[in-house]
């Protein structure tokens, strides 16, 4: 997943960055370096436990305890 990836996913579901953040356990500023692709001009790389996340989430799943899957309220 690349920034532009990043930020399509986001806007597919009709977050905000705020909102992104609150939803994937982050603060808003790494969301908006995972949409620059950079922070403090070192390339930034979007962890594979963040697009699974973002997969998850695409897919309705809220969370997961290990044996129940939780749904989300759609967004």
């Amino acid at each position: 997943m690349d920034p532009k990836q990043f930020r399509k996913w986001r806007r597919s579901l009709d977050l905000k960055q705020r909102d992104a953040a609150e939803l994937l356990g982050l603060k808003k500023r790494m969301i908006q370096y995972y949409e620059s692709g950079e922070r403090d001009g070192k390339a930034v790389q979007i962890p594979k436990y963040i697009r699974l996340a973002c997969y998850a989430l695409s897919n309705n799943v809220a969370d997961f305890d290990g044996e129940t899957v939780a749904r989300g309220n759609g967004k």
